[in-house]
């Protein structure tokens, strides 16, 4: 079982060259930062279905910002969710939007430590997570180095393509979950299969709706819902 980040943060890097944002040798990125890939991903057939996750309003609690582990809430039910998928073949594929560290509203430094205890929090209840991207970027964000327009920040489809490459995955037959319009406009740009929205996080506007494929209530519905639509 992996128990910890694959891909190590390597914080002298990030200091002496930010604009690649670079935390491992072979994967020197201008937009989505990956800070985590399973140590199988570069030796399994293509073609593996994974399940795309947002993390704020479909994994924990969206209390706005959430940089602290004293206010990360997992959604009830999400884990033991997370934990079938993985057992019903699935990869875990977090990519989150993090405009509050170019916002300057926490640093880098505390989303990677809240990323970390998130990241052993599920490995301890069984869920390794087989990649983690994050964006901190934002057009108007008022720390300067994140001030840009990226091609990661959802509704843009870096972290997913990203993914793709790096995980061998088989967008046509994978699963977006999130609580945004962005979540399902990003993953339609990246040719990811099925749209879901989830009822957990932001209200769910009409707009949204008409670009998700369903709506559940929760991701802890997810393997009873992709079970019974699979027969």
């Amino acid at each position: 079982m992996l128990r910890r980040l694959d891909v190590q943060v390597n914080k002298k890097e990030l200091t002496s060259n930010k604009e690649s944002y670079g935390y491992h040798s072979l994967y020197k990125k201008k937009h989505a930062i990956l800070i985590k890939m399973s140590k199988w991903s570069n030796v399994v057939s293509k073609g593996i279905s994974a399940i795309f996750l947002d993390r704020d309003g479909t994994i924990n609690i969206d209390h706005g910002y959430v940089s602290e582990i004293d206010n990360f809430e997992f959604i009830d039910g999400v884990i033991e969710a997370m934990a079938e998928l993985k057992a019903m073949g699935y990869a875990l594929v977090l990519v989150t939007n993090q405009s509050g560290i170019g916002r300057g509203y926490y640093s880098e430094d505390q989303f990677l430590h809240l990323t970390e205890w998130m990241d052993w929090s599920l490995a301890d209840r069984g869920v390794d997570l087989d990649g983690i991207y994050y964006c901190p970027h934002h057009p108007d964000a008022t720390v300067e180095e994140y001030k840009k327009e990226c091609d990661c920040r959802k509704p843009a489809s870096g972290m997913f393509m990203d993914a793709k490459a790096q995980l061998n995955i088989d967008m046509a037959s994978s699963y977006m979950v999130g609580d945004k319009k962005e979540d399902m406009l990003a993953a339609k740009a990246a040719g990811v299969g099925h749209k879901i929205l989830v009822r957990t996080g932001k209200e769910i506007t009409e707009e949204a709706q008409q670009c998700a494929d369903f709506v559940l209530d929760s991701l802890a519905d997810l393997p009873k819902w992709l079970k019974s639509h699979k027969k």
